[in-house]
Order: structure tokens, then sequence, then C-alpha cells
């Protein structure tokens, strides 16, 4: 009868647009969330018979209609950990379940999420504010991403150990107009094993034109050699080169060795061996290139001129934060000046993000429908871009949702008035035997 179908319609369209005020309700109260994904209505109808002469009255049913791909506005944050994906993906987290002799223990599930508000906790680990831990690939020996261990991120490494000096860079110009015997010095401070500091004095003199005596030393080397070479420029060389640059290095009683014999464009070094205490420190000087205006060179002038002088030692350095790189890598920072990346964030991706499941706190899990997780580098393989010091807010737009509260309302009072008309005309049936 189509009284009694017209009022289970509209019953159905009372149930249908209390679903939809649910999804809004849900939408207008997470509208501060950082990457929540807003909720939509989508109005299905169902149908019992319907041909070219005759139509009965259906239903109405309200699905849920995600919107996970669409995007929330990003915006600054003082937190400089605080991380946001423009684009697709998501970051893959893990929920932690307790603690076993004091380490944390984690669900074997995998769950993702757009909540970038990540901190570290006081285990070192990059947890966001409703407690997931940020997930990434370690890093191999040789400073590469381990692409097959996803894992929480801690950060562990809180000193970085020191490393000794096994390289000094040269570069001056020797003053080619000064008298024979004339001489200049200079310092540089260089690292032993342990981390301390050592000075080594470079002393230059001219013997004759285009050749100087060199000579290295320390005054807490154990062995108290001082370390001397002849070094020749231009055609003072066995094999002459360009003016001004050196041809040959000769050393004298084998105290010091000679990394090349000297032909062009070859590495002019000069190595020497010390020892502070720790055993021999084997050190090497480089001046440059022979025959090349690189490193060391010698032309006119009255002044020694250092233009550089460095060496790639490192001190014993302590903890001073964590940084994190726009191309995912997560790096510690150290107080002598030092990086260690200890990990890189991946993004993961999805063939239908939609279709993930919902869970607590802004996570969602891969379901047969969304396609199994595609972990990848940011900014790569359709993956989004990382945008650090930023964080993604709701994609709920206030106004909007209000238009579809108003729209829900009327159409549920509109439902209740077919009910409301239905029970009379029913009622007017009833009365007819009277």
């Amino acid at each position: 009868m189509s009284l009694l179908g017209s009022m289970s319609t509209a019953i159905s369209g009372l149930q249908a647009q209390s679903r939809a005020l649910g999804y809004l309700s849900d939408n207008v109260a997470n509208s501060q969330t950082v990457g929540y994904k807003r909720v939509d209505a989508n109005f299905v109808s169902l149908l019992t018979q319907s041909s070219s002469t005759s139509h009965s009255p259906g239903s109405v049913q309200s699905l849920p209609n995600y919107t996970n791909t669409i995007q929330g506005t990003i915006s600054d944050s003082d937190n400089d950990l605080a991380l946001a994906i423009s684009g697709q993906g998501f970051f893959p987290v893990a929920a932690a379940t307790g603690e076993t002799n004091g380490a944390v223990t984690f669900d074997d599930r995998q769950f993702y999420t757009r909540a970038g508000d990540f901190s570290l906790d006081e285990n070192g680990y990059l947890v966001n504010g409703q407690g997931y831990y940020l997930q990434g690939w370690g890093m191999t020996a040789t400073g590469e991403p381990d692409r097959t261990d996803l894992s929480p991120i801690q950060v562990s490494d809180l000193v970085y150990n020191p490393v000794a000096t096994g390289s000094i860079d040269l570069s001056a110009n020797l003053p080619a107009d000064i008298d024979v015997g004339e001489s200049f010095s200079s310092q540089i401070q260089i690292y032993d094993s342990l981390g301390t500091q050592q000075t080594v004095t470079l002393s230059w003199t001219k013997n004759a034109k285009n050749d100087w005596d060199l000579s290295v030393a320390s005054a807490n080397d154990t062995s108290g050699s001082t370390f001397t070479a002849q070094v020749l420029f231009g055609d003072a060389a066995a094999t002459p080169v360009s003016a001004g640059t050196v041809g040959e290095i000769v050393v004298p009683g084998g105290s010091a060795t000679v990394g090349s014999s000297g032909v062009t464009g070859d590495a002019a070094t000069l190595g020497f061996t010390f020892d502070f205490g720790q055993g021999p420190q084997a050190v090497t000087l480089n001046l440059g290139n022979f025959g090349q205006a690189t490193g060391l060179t010698q032309y006119s002038g009255t002044e020694y001129n250092l233009r550089n002088i460095s060496q790639d030692g490192v001190p014993l350095g302590s903890y001073s934060g964590v940084s994190i790189g726009d191309n995912g890598e997560i790096s510690v920072n150290y107080d002598n000046g030092q990086t260690r990346v200890v990990g890189q964030i991946p993004v993961a991706t999805f063939s239908n993000p939609d279709a993930l499941q919902r869970l607590d706190g802004q996570a969602f899990m891969a379901t047969t429908e969304s396609g199994a997780a595609q972990l990848t580098d940011v900014a790569s393989n359709g993956a989004g871009r990382l945008v650090v010091g930023s964080l993604e807010s709701s994609n709920v737009d206030i106004a909007t949702e209000f238009s579809k509260l108003i729209v829900a309302q009327r159409a549920y009072t509109a439902n209740t008035k077919v009910v409301t008309a239905a029970d009379e005309m029913l009622q007017d049936v009833l009365n007819m035997r009277r």
C-alpha cells in the first residue's frame, strides 16, 4: 500500500538525515583537529518496484563519503619537528603496546596518519599528539637509507665520538720576491684520537729562487720529530712546470713521504706520522696539484698570503638537537658543529586512500579496497613533498558545514511532515467504517 510505503520511505529519510547530521557533528567537532579528514554524506536511493506504468516508494540510505585525499591548509608551526605533507601520502606510524625491560614495545600492525605534530619523548622517539610513533628507514654503514627495514625512529646517539685528523688542506702563496733565508710560519689545530687539540706548525724558509724548505712539527709529538721537505716551483723542478706552481717535492732522510712523483695534475701531498701518546697518527698535507695554480703557489710579493688552512678532525661532541630536512632525513646535531643522519622518513601512498580504515587519533589502516601501502622517498613516485616546521589543519570548512546543517535540518523536518500526513491519511481510512 502506498500510504504505508510512503511512511516507510519517510522514516528511512529521517534515518538518513540523522546519519548525515552525525557526520556533520563529527566534522564540526574536529574542525581544529590536526590532520583530520571530514566525512561527507552520500545519499543512495533504494527501490522496491519501478516501471513505465508503476512506481512503489522505496527508501534512502546515507553512506559516508571519505575525503582522505583532500588536503587541509598547511600553516607554520612553532615546533621545528612538526611535519606536513603537501600532496598525496601518509606518514607511517606505529602504536605502542607497553614496555618490556624498559624498552617500548609496538603493535605489529602498521598505521598511517596525516597528523604531523611530532616531538621527542623521553625515550628519544618522535611521537605525535595522538601517541603514534613516527617510523622511518635506518641508515646503513655507507650512509644510505635501509629501505628494507621500517621501524620507529629513535634518537639515541647523544655523543659524537672524536675523529682524529687525517688530512690538512693548505692554500697559500709564498712570496717570490723575498730574500734567500727569510722564513714564514703558520699554525693549525688538529685533533688526536681522543679529540684533544694539538698544535702543528708549518714553517717555510726560502733556499733559492723557486726553492723552499718546509718543516712540520708539533710540540706534543712524543717522537720529537720535525718533518722536512724541499718544495720546488716552476723550472726548479726536475720536470719544469708552469711558473709559480708546485713542480716537485723532495724528502730528505725519509722522515716524510711524498704521495706522487710530480706528474702534472696529480695531487701534491706530503705524509707524516705523529704520536700524541695514543699510537701513530698518519696525517697528509695537501698542497694542491702539481703544475696547477691550486693550493700552494709562489707568485710575486713580499708577504706570506695564507688563503686557507683546514683539517678534517673532529673533537668530542655532545647532543644539541634534532633537525629534519625537506628530503625526510633526520639528523642529530652536536655542539662540535657535526651532524649525523640517523634515519629517513618515507611517505606511504595507496591506490585508493579514501578506502582506508579510519581509527582513533586521525590514524588509518590499509584495507583490501585501499590496496597495500607503497613506501617511497619524499616527492617521488606520486608522493607529496615534506613541509618541515608546519602542520596540516583539518580539511573541514565551518561555513560549508553550517550550510549542510541547514539543509539536513530542513530535509529532516520535511520527512516528519510526510510521516504526519501519511498517518492522518491512514486515520481517515480507519474512520471510513464509521
